[in-house]
C-alpha cells in the first residue's frame, strides 16, 4: 500500500528502516534519454502532453528506483490558466510574455479550472499514478506558494533580488492582497486537483522567499501561505512538504506552518534546522547539488554527516538542497541511491 511507503511513513513521521530517497527535478536535464525528447520537443510540450510527461517522470525511476516520484512539471504551468502566457528560452529560464507591471494588469488575471488550464498534467498524473502503484512508489505534486508566483507574475523571470516585486506590495499594497488571494484560490484548486488524479503527497515551492525579511513575510506572504495551507488540509490529509531556500531567517514563524514535512536546503545543517524549527517536523534534504560533482569519497563523507544529523528525527527524507543541475555525472546519483538503500535497519 502507498500508505505504509517509505515516504509517506516518513513524512507522517513513523518508524521506516532507512531513509527514502527522492531528488527535486530528477526527472529531466542531467538524463540523456531527456535530453533526448527535447531535441524534439520545447519543455512546455513536454509538460503539456500526457504520455510526453509521463515518460520523462518515469526515466528517473526506472533509472534509479527512487523512492518517489514527482510529476515533471514547472512552478508556471498553472500562470497560463490564470491568462499570462510563459515560455523556457535557453540559457535564460522561464520568461513571460506581459508580466503585471500595474494595478491595471490584475484585471487580465482569469479565473482557474484545472480541468481546462492544466489538462496534461492531471492526466499525467493519471497515468502515473496507474503505473507507480504497481511498484508502490508514491507520487508527489506540487506547485509555487503564492509569492513565489507572485514573483514570476511580477518579474517576469526567475530574479531572486525581487525588486519589481517589492516595489508592487510596497507601492501597491491593496493590489497586492488582491492578487495574493486570487492566487490562494487557484493554487488550492490547482493542488487538489493533483491529488484527485492520483498523487499522495504535495510540496509546496516558496523558491525566493528567502529574499523577504521577516517583517515583510508576516505581512506580504504569512497570511496567504498559510491560508493555501489550510484549505489543502480541510480537502485532503496527504502530507504537505514545504520547501525554500535560505529560509533560516525566518524560521521562527515557519516553525508554526501546519505541514508535516519541511525541506531544508544546503546552508544550513540538519541539526540547526530542527532546533530553528522547534523538533517537530519531518526534514527533507539536504546535500549541496553542487556536491555531486566530488569524488565519490567526498560525496561519501558528506552523506554520511547528514545521515549522522538525520539520526534522532522524527522523520527524514533525504533529498538535495536544491533541483539537480545539469552535467551531473549519473554515476554519482547510482551510488547515492545505492548508498541510501543499503543504510541499513536502523529506525531513522
Amino acid at each position: 500500500m502507498l500508505s505504509e511507503s517509505l515516504l509517506i511513513r516518513s513524512y507522517r513521521s513513523q518508524p521506516v528502516p532507512r531513509p527514502p530517497i527522492w531528488l527535486m527535478r530528477q526527472a529531466g536535464r542531467y538524463l540523456p534519454e531527456y535530453l533526448a525528447i527535447r531535441e524534439k520537443y520545447s519543455i512546455n510540450q513536454v509538460i503539456n502532453n500526457p504520455e510526453l510527461a509521463f515518460e520523462v517522470t518515469m526515466q528517473p525511476i526506472r533509472r534509479f528506483g527512487f523512492d518517489a516520484s514527482i510529476v515533471f512539471a514547472d512552478l508556471l504551468t498553472p500562470l497560463q490558466g490564470l491568462g499570462f502566457k510563459f515560455d523556457f528560452l535557453e540559457s535564460i529560464g522561464p520568461k513571460l510574455e506581459a508580466p503585471i507591471r500595474d494595478v491595471r494588469d490584475l484585471d487580465r488575471l482569469t479565473p482557474f479550472i484545472p480541468e481546462e488550464s492544466v489538462a496534461g498534467t492531471l492526466q499525467a498524473i493519471e497515468l502515473l499514478s496507474a503505473e507507480l502503484q504497481k511498484t508502490s512508489t508514491p507520487l508527489i505534486g506540487f506547485a509555487g506558494a503564492p509569492f513565489t508566483v507572485s514573483s514570476y507574475l511580477i518579474e517576469g523571470k526567475s530574479n531572486p533580488k525581487l525588486n519589481l516585486t517589492k516595489k508592487f506590495f510596497f507601492e501597491h499594497p491593496e493590489a497586492w492582497h488582491k492578487l495574493q488571494e486570487h492566487l490562494v484560490e487557484a493554487l488550492t484548486s490547482y493542488l487538489l486537483a493533483q491529488v484527485d488524479a492520483g498523487c499522495q503527497a504535495l510540496q509546496i515551492f516558496d523558491s525566493w522567499l528567502g529574499g523577504m525579511s521577516l517583517r515583510q513575510y508576516q505581512v506580504f506572504v504569512k497570511p496567504y501561505l498559510e491560508k493555501l495551507i489550510d484549505n489543502i488540509r480541510v480537502k485532503t490529509d496527504c502530507p504537505i512538504v514545504f520547501f525554500g531556500t535560505g529560509l533560516f531567517h525566518l524560521s521562527s514563524e515557519l516553525k508554526n506552518l501546519n505541514v508535516e514535512c519541511q525541506g531544508v536546503d544546503w546552508r544550513q545543517s540538519l541539526t540547526v534546522a530542527t532546533q530553528a524549527l522547534g523538533g517537530k517536523f519531518c526534514l527533507q534534504g539536504n546535500l549541496d547539488p553542487l556536491m555531486l560533482f566530488a569524488d565519490w569519497k567526498q560525496i561519501e563523507l558528506e552523506v554520511d554527516q547528514i545521515l549522522r544529523e538525520a539520526e534522532g528525527l522524527s522523520g527524514f527524507v533525504f533529498n538535495l538542497g536544491h533541483g539537480i543541475l545539469p552535467q551531473t555525472p549519473i554515476a554519482n546519483v547510482e551510488k547515492l541511491v545505492e548508498k541510501l538503500k543499503n543504510y541499513g535497519t536502523k529506525q531513522c
